[in-house]
């Protein structure tokens, strides 16, 4: 993992706003999630969290997590924003995801960005991983963190242990 600083943090941060502008069209009613997967400044692709399809018989956002069979690896009902963004990108620009870098950002109840924690997701890592996206960007407690996609993968498999 690396900490940006100067001119590449503030870059990374511009991206980070542009997900939570794309977060903001997120109708989970548990959280508001956006991501936007960049390439040589470009943003190829971008996605917010939501029921899948929004079918309305899919929202389970009120549901809680305990609430659900242990089998149940994902315990939320929506399809999550790198998801939709990795698809997104898949769509409209595969030719440039092979190296790409994703950005993530959750939004609080008035529409700021929030700080993240430590990676967990390997729903999202794994289909990063298979698409060849190279990096994952978080804004965290002390900055703008750059994960290697296999660190962070790792990393979110090692999560709650």
């Amino acid at each position: 993992m690396q900490y940006l600083s100067d001119n590449e943090e503030q870059s990374a941060l511009l991206f980070l706003e542009k997900a939570a502008e794309v977060a903001k069209s997120a109708t989970c009613e548990r959280a508001r999630c956006g991501s936007v997967i960049v390439k040589d400044g470009e943003i190829i692709g971008s996605g917010f969290n939501s029921p899948p399809g929004e079918h309305e018989s899919q929202r389970r956002c009120a549901c809680e997590k305990s609430s659900y069979d242990q089998k149940v690896t994902d315990k939320t009902c929506c399809v999550h924003a790198e998801q939709r963004a990795i698809m997104d990108a898949l769509r409209r620009n595969s030719d440039k995801l092979a190296g790409s870098r994703l950005y993530f950002i959750r939004l609080d109840d008035d529409e700021k960005m929030t700080r993240a924690g430590a990676p967990y997701c390997t729903i999202c890592s794994k289909m990063a991983l298979d698409v060849g996206i190279a990096e994952f960007v978080l804004w965290q407690e002390r900055g703008v963190v750059v994960f290697d996609t296999v660190e962070y993968n790792d990393l979110s498999f090692a999560f709650g242990k």
